[in-house]
């Protein structure tokens, strides 16, 4: 069975911004694109039937619309649209479980004027089975977002070489294949304990530096396997004394793709972003692919 491209649309201009990348995505990874518009939240039990009619006509129009345009952009990418009656993220999360790939925008047509990332983004991040890409709010217009992707010319990802995440290199690694660029490993680390107690007055440049080196040498090392594997991708690894988050916002500047690891766990309750990710999420400026991992 081939698992699609799945993206959710509502008519925006960040769900639309979302279906073109997922269409683009899909055609890299020479897969089908599956689009689905859910009814937004009702404000209650009580709304009129007729009014909830209006909303499911507008969607199915909506839906029409861009799978007709999709297929004139794209011609070699197999489009369908579906409509959902549940919740939106319900309805995303329900059609990921047979997704390779969900793509939505971080901000549909809910929120209020400064909100980076909506409920259903946030959601979708934080428990769908496969991977999640966020179109940022502040990408701008359909136009600007794919003008930016062209220009790219590395994919970013989060790398913690102590606890090496395959799923979320594999993920990587086979998106600068597929877009023909590079790909920058970040590693964020902080002084050892003893560097920074009390006892401790001065760190010395010289044990900054030796630090710093086995640090570097830690990933270089833990990135082997995917080296080997992805031959064609030239790698560089940029090993950060700084807070996680604000490593891989700095590195991803300019960015295809920003991707991090959520880590799955069987007895945590669905919906948790770390504290690294949330912030990734609120503050990125390119694309951020969320891949769950249980390593």
């Amino acid at each position: 069975m081939t698992h699609p491209v799945l993206a959710g649309l509502d008519g925006s201009e960040a769900s639309l911004a979302a279906v073109e990348w997922a269409a683009r995505e899909a055609q890299l990874r020479g897969l089908p694109l599956h689009l689905v518009h859910a009814l937004p939240p009702l404000p209650g039990p009580d709304v009129p039937g007729a009014a909830v009619d209006r909303l499911r006509h507008i969607g199915a129009r909506t839906l029409r619309q861009a799978v007709a345009e999709l297929g004139d952009r794209h011609p070699d990418v197999e489009v369908r649209g579906e409509q959902a009656d549940d919740d939106p993220a319900a309805a995303l999360l329900a059609a990921a479980r047979d997704a390779e790939l969900l793509v939505v925008g971080a901000r549909g047509t809910g929120g209020f004027d400064g909100l980076a990332v909506g409920r259903v983004a946030l959601r979708t991040a934080a428990a769908a089975p496969c991977p999640v890409v966020l179109l940022p709010a502040r990408s701008g217009t359909l136009a600007e977002g794919v003008r930016a992707a062209r220009g790219a010319t590395s994919v970013v990802v989060g790398f913690d070489a102590h606890r090496p995440a395959g799923g979320v290199a594999d993920f990587a690694f086979s998106a600068a294949e597929a877009r023909a660029v590079g790909l920058r490993a970040v590693r964020a680390w902080a002084l050892p304990a003893e560097a920074v107690s009390p006892r401790t007055l001065v760190v010395t440049e010289e044990d900054r530096a030796t630090w710093e080196d086995q640090e570097v040498l830690r990933l270089t090392d833990a990135l082997r396997p995917w080296r080997e594997k992805y031959p064609a991708v030239a790698v560089r690894t940029d090993v950060m004394l700084l807070h996680p988050a604000e490593a891989l916002l700095n590195a991803s500047q300019g960015a295809a793709l920003l991707v991090v690891g959520r880590r799955t766990d069987p007895r945590a309750p669905e919906g948790r972003l770390g504290a690294i990710t949330h912030a990734v999420l609120h503050h990125a400026r390119c694309p951020v692919a969320v891949v769950p991992h249980a390593d």
